[in-house]
């Protein structure tokens, strides 16, 4: 629109397709031609409700259709299909040509947050067959001999010095006051606010 060659790339996951905002930014995106990449990890989960009580549709690259945008459903756990997927739609976004949504269909291995607990809502056995992106291609990388193990652990060898070197510098922050995040929420405290600040201090005090 601004005519430059710049491209966004919007990042959501399946649950965020049950949501307006979704259909809107398509509706815009297509009537605008805006170059965007709108790109969909489908994990099969939005929290704990699976995919099939979220939708009718079979797949959620199906639903550009409706917006006349290009869409490809890719295997999201495949390094080289999400990296060749991205770079064809960013560079139709860049020459001009509008959007394009990306359904990356992967997994999560995990819990969707610390708070979560998966085998309330998925059997543990869900998720046996689904292999490691980075697994799968380091077995792509070791089987055409693309594999440098001493490179490999030049790089691992730095990336836990990065990692130290970031949490000494947090640790050297000065400790957070917890009382700020009532203080600086409103210009003036509400009264409920004010309430539940001095329960919490209260309660702090109570564990010290």
């Amino acid at each position: 629109m601004k005519g430059t060659d710049n491209v966004a790339i919007a990042y959501f996951g399946d649950g965020a397709t049950s949501e307006g905002d979704f259909h809107e930014g398509l509706n815009f995106a297509g009537v605008f031609q805006t170059p965007v990449v709108l790109f969909n990890q489908n994990n099969g989960y939005a929290i704990s409700v699976p995919f099939e009580k979220q939708t009718n549709s079979k797949t959620i690259a199906q639903k550009a259709i409706a917006y006349d945008i290009p869409s490809v459903r890719i295997d999201g756990n495949d390094c080289f299909a999400v990296y060749f997927a991205t770079k064809q739609a960013v560079e139709t976004a860049r020459k001009g040509e509008g959007p394009t949504l990306i359904e990356a269909v992967t997994w999560r291995t995990g819990a969707h947050t610390t708070a979560d607990d998966p085998t309330k809502y998925r059997p543990d056995h869900l998720g046996a067959d689904k292999i490691d992106p980075l697994d799968r291609l380091e077995r792509f990388m070791k089987k055409h001999d693309y594999w440098d193990a001493e490179k490999i652990a030049d790089m691992e060898e730095q990336r836990e010095t990065e990692v130290e070197q970031a949490v000494k510098e947090m640790e050297s922050y000065t400790e957070a006051n917890v009382a700020d995040m009532f203080d600086h929420v409103f210009n003036a405290v509400p009264s409920h606010l004010a309430q539940q600040k001095s329960a919490y201090m209260e309660d702090l005090k109570e564990e010290s």
